[in-house]
């Protein structure tokens, strides 16, 4: 330990960095390996610290150490002298992971032996200075003086920076002479622009389907996916990629995913049909369409139906529906079952090779204990075949037998299971098949037959990452690169399968579709925009952490889309009678109400106003309160877009004393002093049932045990829907379709559920409105 710490003080290292070396044991043994290829070189004085440090940063960032000893010794023979020559070299060896290393290529793409002498760097600066000359003199000392070394270090890539630096100091003095006071003086910050209203609607309308959604940065989830956010390898160079298990085989199977891709990307949404999607999956739908189609590349929508107990048709259906609900079609809808005989081959292939056995011991209920490795392990290769074609032939009892993976596991933890019996017809295939491959097994080699440039999965599938390349290069196939991405959660939801049936079962939500849930369909149900939906991922952006998010969130990209989209209504949800004395009883007139307020181009419709009206139980209270603006006893009230002004004559009540009715009298509101505020009504209106909703669970984690220790099921929120059976809604909905939304004034949004009959509409409430419902 000694001998290494004087090892590493020698080439320049403090004593504090060369301790802290010693206790990252990779680095140090690569450190001092490098160091032992350069005296080699030069002896055991002859590295300097300039060599030293370069040897230092080459070692701490090279991930391939099968290069080590090659770069120890170009920098040992001062080739590569500068951290700007050190940055090509690492990636070179990085895109060429192949032996031998073409050194005239390396040479090249590294500067080596490339001299740049004093006077190619004065001209290079002078041309820049030049070019710049009218600003310089201009802004003088406060000009960008980083502009002119990048433009100048641009011009002469090898140059040496400080060299750079100095000359540019020098002609810009040259140029502009010493500095004044009034170059010494702090440059002004601009003023930021106000932003005007227009300019918020402006942003507001830069709303667009298919995963063009704008984030609250302004930028696409598209602009992201082709931007600097994710630093993808580009298809064919997959060994780029850190991480990527590089084999002799690996870049001519490369040469020939391109050969048959041309280049293109292809990614692929891979969802199990035992389940609906849900909001976590909108996430996976546009990262892995919204990629592909950012670089005019393709996506598959590939159903991983490789558990016939658990699918059902109705998943299929409602999955597909769901991604083109989204804004987006697949280039073509596939099933791992389509390779059903390629994956058994394979199989067989696998064993044939070394790299499986048949074994007898049950490991589901064995996963994740201490368990030895299986005694069926060293079993002979042709007693394996033939086992597994017993397996196959339905020769032994679910449970008896499985195919088993023969990777390097973790200590306790046994060779994952590729094939299982399971005596359960399949839905495409039928009884064709008794033994059916798992996800481990099926997912990869359904990529890799795919030709998938990137396997995009969310973080928990990291663990099965290296799982993922030992097969592909076990059967020496093409390997795609798995990249993992952080999953999209919602706080006061649940999204499981398993715990959604159990909702369900229970009675407390009616089906999958049920619009407290946060599946695909229940967002559908309850009328939230696919556009919404897009936006909201693209604001969520594509991160490598879990991130848990709340759900006002998604709501208020709903609002955003359902503001400039979902034409104007007026409805009453308690109704209270409101008898206009002073209009004769057969009066009637047509009202014309804007569909878009802010926008009346966008279109109009009309309806009835007559004597009697229909207004908001909570839009008049006898007793006055301070604050309140609404209608009272002494207090007159607006009609919007009627044109009028009302005052109350006469409040009737039953015989418990509740307000029934108001007589009141009427007045033009270009006449009348203007009132504190106008109110909503509805006069011969269609009577519907409208469903308000409020979170389904209590808590922010209803499946945490510390916040809700007797489980989720326990933390039902009982007001979570409200069924008002008689609201009254103006009769411009009359003949709206299932899902059509409409803003109902002053109250929400609402969407029409599939509920809804000729003789009465069912309106779902999809939010409130962005003020306060509860504001006086």
């Amino acid at each position: 330990m000694a001998d290494t710490l004087t090892l590493f003080t020698s080439i320049g290292l403090s004593e504090q960095k060369a301790k802290e070396t010693l206790k990252n044991e990779s680095l140090s043994s690569s450190l001092k390996e490098a160091i032992t290829q350069a005296q080699r070189v030069h002896g055991a004085s002859g590295v300097d610290k300039a060599m030293g440090t370069l040897l230092y940063s080459m070692a701490s960032r090279l991930k391939d150490t099968k290069r080590l000893a090659f770069l120890s010794e170009s920098i040992a023979q001062r080739k590569i002298c500068t951290e700007l020559q050190l940055a090509a070299a690492l990636d070179f060896v990085k895109g060429h992971p192949q032996d031998p290393i073409n050194q005239k290529e390396f040479d090249e793409a590294c500067g080596v032996g490339v001299v740049i002498t004093p006077e190619q760097i004065e001209e290079a600066v002078e041309a820049v200075i030049k070019k710049h000359k009218d600003q310089l003199l201009k802004e003088r000392y406060h000009f960008n003086m980083g502009l002119l070394m990048g433009e100048a270090r641009s011009a002469l890539k090898w140059a040496d920076g400080k060299v750079i630096k100095n000359e540019v100091d020098m002609q810009v003095l040259h140029l502009l002479g010493p500095k004044t006071e009034a170059d010494l003086e702090k440059k002004p910050k601009a003023q930021k622009a106000k932003v005007t209203e227009n300019d918020v609607k402006v942003k507001k309308e830069e709303v667009a389907v298919n995963g063009d959604a704008v984030s609250g940065e302004g930028k696409s989830l598209m602009e992201q996916l082709r931007g600097e956010a994710l630093k993808f390898h580009k298809p064919g160079e997959n060994y780029t990629t850190e991480g990527y298990v590089v084999t002799p085989n690996t870049m001519n199977l490369l040469k020939k995913h391109l050969e048959f891709t041309g280049g293109q990307i292809r990614t692929r949404f891979p969802p199990e049909p035992n389940g609906i999607l849900h909001i976590g999956h909108a996430k996976a739908i546009n990262f892995n369409f919204g990629y592909a189609k950012a670089n005019n590349g393709i996506c598959f929508l590939r159903y991983d139906d490789t558990n016939p107990e658990k699918e059902e048709e109705k998943y299929f259906t409602a999955i597909k529906d769901m991604v083109e609900w989204l804004g987006y079609k697949p280039y073509a809808v596939t099933h791992a079952s389509d390779n059903f005989q390629q994956l058994y081959d394979l199989a067989v292939d696998l064993i044939r090779r070394g790299h499986a056995y048949v074994c007898h011991q049950k490991g589901e209920e064995l996963k994740g204990h201490n368990v030895p490795q299986s005694p069926w392990r060293d079993r002979p290769i042709e007693e394996s075949l033939v086992l597994f074609e017993r397996m196959k032939k339905g020769l032994f009892a679910e449970g008896e037998a499985t195919l088993r993976m023969k990777m390097v596991m973790e200590d306790g933890k046994m060779d994952p299971v590729a094939y299982r019996i399971k005596y359960t017809p399949h839905h495409r295939t039928g009884d064709e098949w008794c033994i059916y491959p798992t996800y481990d097994y099926t997912h990869c080699l359904c990529d890799s037959i795919e030709n998938i440039s990137h396997s995009l999965c969310t973080k928990e599938f990291q663990a099965r990452r290296s799982s993922y390349y030992w097969l592909c290069n076990a059967l020496d196939l093409y390997c795609p690169v798995q990249w993992e991405y952080g999953r999209l959660n919602l706080t006061y939801t649940v999204v499981s399968k398993r715990k959604i049936i159990k909702l369900v079962e229970t009675g407390v939500v009616r089906d999958w579709d049920d619009p407290r849930l946060f599946t695909l369909t229940a967002l559908r149900r309850r009328g939230f925009p696919p556009e919404a939906i897009n936006n909201f991922c693209a604001r969520v952006g594509v991160t490598v952490s879990q991130t848990t998010t709340e759900p006002h969130l998604l709501e208020a990209c709903v609002r955003d889309v359902l503001n400039e989209t979902a034409p104007r209504a007026m409805a009453v949800l308690e109704p209270l009678k409101v008898t206009i004395t002073n209009l004769p009883e057969n009066f009637k007139t047509d009202v014309r109400v804007p569909d878009f307020p802010a926008d009346e181009a966008k279109g109009s419709h009309t309806v009835p106003f007559t004597r009697t009206v229909f207004i908001e139980q909570s839009d008049f209270r006898e007793v006055m309160e301070k604050g309140y603006k609404r209608l009272t006893p002494e207090q007159p009230v607006g009609l919007r877009h009627a044109g009028y002004v009302i005052s109350v004559q006469k409040v009737i009540k039953d015989t418990q004393g509740k307000v029934v009715e108001l007589e009141v009298t009427c007045c033009s509101s270009e006449t009348a002093e203007k009132p504190k505020a106008f109110i909503h009504w509805v006069s011969e209106p269609l009577v519907c049932e409208v469903r308000l909703y409020e979170r389904l669970f209590l808590h922010k984690h209803p499946e945490d045990p510390s916040e809700v220790p007797n489980g989720f099921l326990s933390d039902i929120n009982s007001n979570s829907l409200q069924v008002i059976s008689s609201a009254l809604v103006d009769t411009s909905v009359k003949g709206a379709k299932v899902f059509d939304k409409f803003q109902f004034e002053r109250v929400g949004y609402f969407s029409v559920d599939p509920d809804s009959t000729a003789d009465k509409l069912i309106f779902n409430r999809t939010v409130t409105l962005k003020e306060d419902p509860g504001k006086i």
